[in-house]
């Protein structure tokens, strides 16, 4: 799809794996075609991250509205029900949003609506906590472990947990879902499509410019406040550069050890929205949109 073919007076919904140029298509499109850029990326709306997550720099908001970026504290439990509430009142706004992110949980719940699912008792949630990845998927039920990415921990835990505190499977909640706020109709929907070898050659370089940019200086500020059990603190490069600043790892191989586990992660990314996203339109990743 061509950016002149995008119509003036519809959302417009940009997912993607990381590093395959999203951003810049989304400022693209918000300084030539108007629109207020929104996040949909878990790890970019804590206020602490801004290098190490990719967060558009502070010359790019510049050029365009941008909302929803490092607007949480770390320490926040954010999840895609907080992201959709946040949203939806920007779709009837003064100006149409460009919602651009990777985190295809929160497209979905926008698109395809969301479950009504009761909130999680604490105790529900320690004990999920306390259990390993493994002994987590072993007690879900096929259908939903068809349905999530088994990798993500959060992913895995919030469906062992609903299960855990509703007696019922994530799948049927999902199943019983209402119509969505805004149908792939009423919007338009972009995946953007990344080659593996290009992909990979710029997660490769991304890492060290992240490093050169200010990422450690990042990590260093937060060692304090630092809890690998948090969600902030999850995001991909954190762990590996608090290992470093702990002592425990050279800068080289922290700098390897997150550019693989984001190499994974973009992965991980590709195959979800080949999976989930065959209805949106695909938009080829190139030099281009770097």
């Amino acid at each position: 799809m061509k950016l002149d073919n995008i119509p003036d007076d519809k959302p417009v919904l940009i997912a993607g794996p990381t590093a395959s140029g999203k951003s810049a298509l989304a400022l693209e499109i918000a300084e030539t075609r108007g629109g207020v850029i929104v996040n949909a990326d878990a790890s970019q709306v804590y206020d602490c991250w801004r290098v190490v997550t990719a967060r558009p720099s502070a010359e790019d908001e510049s050029r365009a509205p941008h909302l929803l970026y490092g607007h949480q504290p770390y320490d926040a439990l954010y999840s895609a029900g907080h992201w959709l509430r946040e949203v939806l009142p920007l779709l009837s706004g003064p100006e149409r949003p460009i919602i651009i992110g990777g985190t295809g949980l929160y497209f979905l719940t926008l698109t395809e609506g969301m479950a009504e699912i009761p909130a999680t008792p604490p105790e529900v949630r320690a004990e999920g906590d306390s259990l390993s990845l493994e002994t987590l998927i072993a007690a879900l039920d096929p259908q939903t472990a068809a349905r999530i990415d088994l990798m993500n921990r959060a992913r895995v835990q919030r469906a062992w947990e609903v299960l855990r505190a509703t007696g019922r499977p994530l799948a049927e909640w999902q199943d019983d879902t209402p119509p969505p706020p805004l149908p792939l109709s009423a919007c338009t929907a972009l995946v953007v499509e990344a080659e593996k070898d290009w992909l990979e050659s710029r997660i490769r370089r991304r890492f060290s410019l992240m490093v050169e940019g200010g990422a450690l200086d990042e990590a260093r500020a937060m060692q304090d406040r630092y809890d690998p059990a948090l969600p902030s603190c999850k995001a991909i490069g954190v762990p590996e550069l608090m290992a470093h600043i702990a002592g425990r790892l050279p800068l080289e191989e922290a700098e390897e050890q997150a550019s693989v586990a984001t190499r994974q992660y973009a992965k991980r990314q590709r195959t979800w929205f080949r999976a989930r996203m065959k209805l949106w339109s695909k938009i080829a990743a190139g030099p281009q949109k770097s």
